[in-house]
């Protein structure tokens, strides 16, 4: 196995975003009506949320992304930057390199419509090389080739790894879904996530076919908080009761305090409480802009239903 730095990252492989989040609706969103929001943020999101996130709470977070000479590159990199966030696995092009996405938010869920340039990522396996991570987090349900050699990669340097779902094809009966999940640390879907890639009718059925393939698998249920289960032992953890402004960004600002706590060797149980934690913190404003600080974190997990 090949060395790694003593202050070892975790590495973030994913495109930032631009959130566009209206709130507030004054009606149902539907194809040839317009309807009116009463509030209006531009956050940054995708990927820079995990980085960021991390960074809050005093972990050495390495972010690949891309950025452009457009308006949303340049206010997402100022925002990381004004976050003091690591700068080494950031690649800047002559162009435009939009990534945006517009959120139509209520209490309950959103609707959410994305445009991204298109940009020649480098590949996972390439930075996990150059980077030796202690973990690398995938926003999504990645599977293939380059995938498979990113795994590979990972394995022979010893470093764990965490993948969400997201909204991307792909489910258990595909022997490339199957192979990739075989190789993966932690899979994080969502329950509508956990249920379409298992065809499951049920979250218990759900993760249950999912712990067939995964040594950790955590589903992530909103409000109801999420359930979890490693290596036999089962973990379930509510969510405190908190106002809603806007839940976009809340899965990934609970994959953060879920990682966070995880990297330490934290029991299966503490690691889902402080995901729920930072996920609850997180709808509380718009975006990703509430994301908790090491110093806010002990405070939200006395909140939380036990």
């Amino acid at each position: 196995m090949a060395s790694r730095p003593a202050e070892a990252a975790v590495l973030i492989v994913g495109a930032y975003a631009v959130d566009l989040v209206l709130t507030d609706l004054r009606g149902p969103v539907r194809a040839g009506a317009e309807v009116w929001a009463d509030g209006l943020d531009m956050v940054p999101g995708g990927a820079f949320t995990l980085a960021m996130g991390l960074h809050r709470l005093g972990r050495r977070a390495v972010w690949a992304a891309d950025f452009g000479t457009d308006l949303f590159s340049r206010a997402v990199l100022a925002a990381a930057r004004q976050e003091g966030m690591e700068e080494a696995g950031f690649r800047h092009h002559p162009r435009p390199v939009r990534n945006v996405t517009v959120a139509l938010s209520d209490a309950k869920d959103r609707a959410m419509i994305a445009h991204e340039d298109p940009v020649a990522a480098r590949p996972p396996a390439e930075l996990i090389d150059a980077f030796r991570p202690s973990v690398v987090m995938l926003p999504f349900l990645r599977y293939g080739p380059d995938t498979t050699d990113a795994l590979k990669t990972a394995a022979r340097h010893g470093t764990r790894v965490f993948m969400d779902c997201q909204d991307y094809p792909g489910h258990i009966g595909m022997d490339d879904v199957r192979e990739t999940l075989g190789r993966v640390d932690v899979f994080a879907p969502n329950e509508s996530e956990a249920l379409r890639v298992t065809g499951a009718g049920t979250v218990e059925e759900a993760l249950a076919l999912l712990c067939e393939l995964v040594p950790t698998v955590v589903i992530k249920r909103g409000p109801a908080g999420a359930v979890a289960a490693a290596n036999g032992r089962r973990a379930v953890q509510g969510s405190p009761a908190v106002p809603v402004v806007d839940t976009t960004g809340a899965g990934d600002c609970f994959n953060v305090g879920f990682v966070h706590r995880w990297i330490d060797g934290s029991p299966l149980a503490d690691c889902l409480a402080a995901g729920v934690a930072c996920g609850a913190a997180a709808v509380t404003g718009p975006g990703s802009g509430n994301a908790l600080g090491a110093s806010e974190l002990p405070a939200w997990l006395t909140r939380l239903p036990y």
